[in-house]
């Protein structure tokens, strides 16, 4: 799909995870579709493993359970989310068949040393796909902040566009900013629910044992 920036009902599916590895090892996925008038008329919610390998496979998923035909193009909050957990941007773009843009904010000396540390067992897979996304470029948004950015089915100048006209103010464009909050509210419900359950669980085996 080609991305055209002048597109009124132009929409976009910002996406962003949330997770506390001490509370849970499942990271919220949340998925916001807005169109550049700012009007939200979709949500997707999903979840990932912390330190596991299924961001890409469960992104994809979340798309297709919208069933939606008249999304323009994917943005993502990064793709290395929920503890090293790599997002493979390539094949999220040739499997949904939208441009897809990856925003990240601060400079990195690189993550090699991290997955080498962290993931012995399979690190070289780990960065294998993070090479696979490409260096990133830093461009400079309309708000006079500058962001890092990867664009897989768009040139880049194509994607800066296309941040401008969802980024109102700062550096976060309001489709990411939206399903941060959105997936940090479906985190903290979820573990709270698995909470009590679990305080509950453990109440009724008190009482069986007294």
């Amino acid at each position: 799909m080609r991305l055209h920036l002048g597109k009124k009902g132009l929409r976009v599916l910002g996406v962003a995870e949330s997770f506390v590895r001490e509370m849970s090892d499942r990271a919220a996925l949340a998925g916001v579709v807005m169109r550049t008038d700012g009007v939200v008329d979709g949500f997707s919610l999903g979840f990932c493993r912390v330190g596991g390998m299924d961001s890409t496979e469960n992104i994809i998923r979340m798309f297709r359970d919208l069933e939606r035909e008249d999304i323009n193009a994917l943005m993502l909050n990064g793709c290395v989310i929920s503890w090293f957990n790599v997002v493979d941007l390539s094949v999220l773009h040739e499997s949904l068949g939208l441009p897809t843009m990856c925003v990240t904010y601060d400079a990195s000396e690189g993550l090699k040393k991290y997955f080498e540390e962290y993931f012995p067992n399979d690190w070289e897979r780990r960065y294998s796909v993070y090479q696979r996304n490409g260096a990133r470029a830093r461009v400079k948004l309309r708000t006079g902040y500058q962001v890092f950015l990867r664009c897989f089915g768009a040139e880049l100048e194509e994607g800066l566009g296309l941040l401008n006209r969802f980024t109102i103010h700062g550096k976060i464009p309001e489709p990411i900013r939206l399903s941060k909050s959105l997936a940090h509210c479906f985190f903290r419900t979820f573990s709270t629910a698995r909470w009590e359950s679990h305080c509950l669980q453990n109440n009724k085996n008190g009482e069986q044992d007294a």
